[in-house]
């Protein structure tokens, strides 16, 4: 039995190698370690002539500025700026850093002094009074209209030799009666001069005022008895008086005096003194006990 399964079939020719046991496979070769040829490194293609690598993309500043432009080439393709560009971004940057505060050596002495004064609210508005400005200080006042400063040349004054014209002007408590005749432009107030019965240079350059706007201050004399009041209540009841003359003299100009304020009675007066105050409005101490 065992003869006959050894013997090769004539027909069959050689035995099939998947037959074969595993065991009689030959083994692969060792391969040396030593031995290795290592593999020679692969060159990046060459790129053609001509061909330029795009620049990276420039990083956004990180303060929220855009990027500058890029500069178009003559080609048509746009580069990236240039090294100038870049250092005047760096340079506006340092200029924005703000500069360390230094430390003063005596604490608190680089603070600005704020005193409010007594009596002073510190929350009232910038528009209010400074108590302690000075003249220096103080803000330069409007200056007039020209047209209110100059004098009215529509005066038309009728100055014949009877002519008088008579007006009674009044403030506060004080009374003028006035009579304007032609003359030089001499004041007689109660038998004396302008200058001995007002002494003061302001009240004195109001009462001219209403001759000097018709620009007839030296050709007519004023002639007023006052009684009443105060001298500067006499001065202004002696300006009111002088302009509702000039208005019997030339009603036309009664536009022109209104407007510049000669024609209105300043109705300003002394408030009473009420019950049980000291005064108008003051009032006496407070005591609890």
């Amino acid at each position: 039995m065992a003869d006959e399964n050894s013997r090769e079939d004539p027909e069959a020719g050689t035995p099939d190698a998947t037959s074969r046991p595993a065991e009689d496979a030959p083994a692969p070769p060792a391969i040396d370690p030593t031995s290795a040829q290592p593999e020679p490194p692969v060159s990046p293609p060459t790129p053609p002539v001509g061909h330029k690598e795009p620049a990276p993309a420039e990083a956004a500043p990180t303060d929220g500025r855009p990027l500058p432009n890029p500069v178009p080439s003559e080609s048509g393709a746009t580069e990236p700026p240039d090294a100038e560009v870049q250092d005047t971004v760096a340079a506006s940057d340092e200029a924005q850093e703000p500069a360390p505060r230094a430390r003063p050596s005596v604490p608190g002495a680089d603070l600005e002094v704020d005193i409010v004064p007594e009596g002073v609210d510190p929350l009232a508005r910038a528009s209010e009074a400074d108590p302690y400005a000075t003249e220096e200080d103080a803000p330069p006042r409007a200056e007039e209209p020209e047209d209110l400063a100059q004098p009215i040349s529509t005066a038309t004054i009728d100055l014949g030799a009877g002519a008088r014209y008579r007006a009674t002007g009044k403030r506060k408590t004080a009374t003028a009666r006035v009579i304007l005749r032609p003359g030089t432009g001499a004041y007689q107030v109660n038998g004396r001069t302008l200058e001995t019965h007002f002494p003061r240079i302001t009240l004195q350059r109001n009462i001219r005022q209403p001759l000097e706007t018709v620009g007839y201050e030296v050709r007519m004399d004023v002639v007023a008895r006052l009684h009443g009041g105060g001298i500067s209540a006499q001065a202004g009841a002696l300006r009111h008086g002088i302009s509702r003359a000039l208005l019997e003299a030339d009603p036309n100009l009664r536009g022109e005096l209104k407007r510049r304020g000669f024609l209105t009675r300043d109705s300003r007066a002394k408030e009473r003194k009420k019950a049980g105050l000291k005064k108008a409005r003051k009032r006496p101490q407070f005591s609890k006990r």
